[in-house]
């Protein structure tokens, strides 16, 4: 069953005092695109991160955004009082222009580089966090593809349902087709034979014989027709594969396109004519929903 490639997903869990809570959003993309978000003591984590969105995501744009908030005891940062004092030191040193009086906030220097700095996470720590991020990061697809799968249900109705336009029109296309070549040959035989009435002149059957099978020829367009049940077959084949079918999906839209102008470029009657218009229309519907799948 193919899925869409929008989805939204989130995950939230709180335990002695750490607050996480995690946002996945997917959107169309040719490729899987994810772009992660993670706490700065967590930054280590994205290349797992990654690795276990593509094990459950396979097209799309994603954006992973994590926020961890600690308000226990143990939130509190150590501060390096050594380098506070020489960014004070440098301070005293400036002199500032007459009239100019220097303030200096310690909110402002305790934010300065090397101030104040997270403790490097011990390997059991980082082996806590991760599983609390995968936990959360499963929970969070567990939404998306769910929720990827309730839209891929209505692409599919839809998708199924241009196609069984689609094959309508090539129905009467392909009724309509050997009609075609016998109304060319009565009307070039009559035609003929008004122009040459006038002279007392016949028109020899072989030669007219061949003129209809040079025409029926060049209108053949049995094996375009035959091309394009074919994909049309294979398409809905492919929106009932387990497999992700986005990029084949895109390939037989095409191939249904290309076939289809073929059609009309060989055709010589304003009836089949009118019902390539209606497929083009219906292809093109088609290729804009493919986007969609992925």
């Amino acid at each position: 069953m193919i899925r869409s490639m929008t989805g939204y997903g989130m995950a939230q869990q709180s335990c002695d005092g750490v607050s996480w809570s995690l946002e996945l959003r997917s959107l169309n993309n040719r490729y899987l695109k994810a772009a992660i978000r993670l706490p700065e003591p967590f930054q280590f984590l994205e290349a797992e991160v990654d690795k276990l969105l593509r094990t459950r995501v396979n097209r799309g744009s994603l954006t992973y955004l994590l926020r961890v908030r600690d308000e226990s005891p143990d939130a509190a940062v150590p501060m390096n009082r050594a380098a506070l004092q020489s960014y004070l030191a440098q301070v005293q040193q400036v002199t500032p222009p007459p009239g100019v009086q220097v303030v200096v906030d310690l909110a402002t220097l305790a934010a300065l580089p090397g101030v104040c700095q997270a403790p490097a996470l011990d390997d059991s720590t980082k082996d806590a966090a991760w599983e609390t991020i995968a936990g959360l990061t499963n929970r969070a697809l567990d939404e998306l593809v769910a929720m990827r799968r309730r839209e891929g249900e209505s692409l599919r109705s839809d998708l199924l349902g241009q196609c069984r336009a689609i094959r309508e029109h090539l129905q009467v296309i392909a009724e309509r087709a050997p009609v075609v070549v016998d109304e060319y040959r009565i009307k070039l035989q009559e035609r003929v034979n008004n122009l040459l009435r006038s002279v007392e002149l016949t028109l020899q059957e072989d030669s007219l014989v061949r003129e209809v099978a040079l025409f029926a020829d060049r209108c053949d367009v049995n094996e375009e027709i035959a091309r394009l049940s074919c994909h049309l077959e294979q398409f809905i084949q492919a929106c009932d594969s387990p497999e992700p079918a986005g990029r084949k999906l895109d390939f037989l839209a095409q191939e249904i396109l290309r076939e289809t102008n073929t059609i009309g470029s060989k055709s010589n009657d304003a009836e089949i004519t009118r019902h390539v218009v209606d497929i083009k229309s219906l292809v093109d519907r088609l290729k804009e929903q493919v986007q969609n799948v992925e």
